[in-house]
């Protein structure tokens, strides 16, 4: 594998862990705080499809990123009053927001445009173009680390640069404040938060509306920066995936991370047969490359990672005693 290969390769890893990384970050805030949601994969389906119905109706990805955010927040508060307030399953009330976000995206994007479930593509002021970094022109002709700056770090679009600079943010907010401690506490200990007048409910509710925010912004990434419209169960079982990530990051933002280019990396290279065969001297069918992404999360969901412990009230509701 020559260089520039290579660098193909990190850049389309880059793009395609995005919504990785969006959706497991959600994930995190979630489960740290005790509630386990499985629905991911709707709440992006959500906010890709009314991203792109809004940004092509308005012209404006600016006006279909915040109906995305909106919509997938409107699923996280269905998810949270079913399994906060009314004490539910949280995971039977994750997998029934998927198969609703399955439906109900195709029949709107049907009514509204009336393209088998797609939304009109987009063009224009209606998606997330790519930003060039200051310098990377000038920096393309410098051996190695001209060409990784010009073609790999820089020509993201803006989501691409938000959701890595939400890792770091993520940590400081969990690990270094007073709300990510008391938060953190709700996972492992509410009665012990109950105790000290906090209340349980109202930080389990934030942590699975900033849930529903970070899933927005996966989903609207998806049909206005990494594609230019919205189509039939377009996350391709993406939240899925980042749960998978969730588990083998252990729960932390750095390891969610690196963690979500691993498998960004394993989806990238099913995009390039060629490359393989040409590396390994190996003519892997393209079905099977496809199958990789999904075959590394059955391989960590069976604990061959090593074990990874969740939050210890996490998937229970709290009762508060009397």
């Amino acid at each position: 594998m020559d260089y520039a290969t290579l660098l193909q390769i990190l850049d389309t890893t880059l793009r395609l862990a995005t919504p990785l990384l969006l959706a497991c970050l959600a994930g995190l805030y979630s489960e740290r705080a005790g509630v386990f949601d499985i629905g991911l994969e709707g709440k992006m389906l959500m906010a890709a499809m009314s991203a792109a119905a809004v940004a092509a109706v308005t012209g404006s990805v600016w006006i279909g990123l915040c109906a995305g955010i909106l919509g997938s927040m409107m699923f996280a508060l269905v998810h949270g009053v079913a399994s906060i307030t009314f004490r539910g399953n949280q995971l039977i009330a994750g997998v029934a927001l998927n198969f609703v976000a399955s439906g109900i995206t195709v029949l709107i994007a049907q009514a509204m445009f009336g393209q088998g479930g797609r939304t009109a593509p987009l063009t224009g002021d209606a998606r997330f173009n790519a930003i060039t970094l200051p310098g990377a022109e000038a920096l393309s002709g410098v051996p190695l680390i001209g060409p990784l700056y010009a073609e790999v770090i820089s020509g993201h679009t803006l989501l691409v640069y938000v959701a890595l600079a939400l890792v770091p943010i993520s940590w400081w907010v969990l690990f270094r404040t007073r709300f990510g401690l008391r938060l953190r506490a709700v996972g492992e200990n509410p009665a012990s938060v109950d105790t000290a007048g906090v209340s349980v409910k109202r930080l389990r509710f934030t942590a699975v509306l900033i849930t529903g925010i970070l899933c927005g912004l996966a989903g609207a990434y998806m049909s206005t920066g990494l594609q230019a419209g919205f189509g039939r169960e377009m996350t391709a079982g993406r939240g899925y995936i980042a749960l998978a990530a969730l588990i083998f990051a252990k729960w932390r933002p750095w390891h969610a991370l690196w963690a979500c280019l691993l498998f960004g990396f394993f989806q990238s290279l099913a995009l390039r047969p060629d490359v393989i065969e040409k590396t390994f001297g190996l003519a892997i069918p393209v079905p099977a490359l496809d199958a990789l992404p999904y075959v590394l999360t059955v391989v960590v969901l069976a604990g061959l990672v090593g074990k990874a412990i969740p939050p210890r009230a996490g998937g229970e509701p709290y009762v508060k005693e009397r």
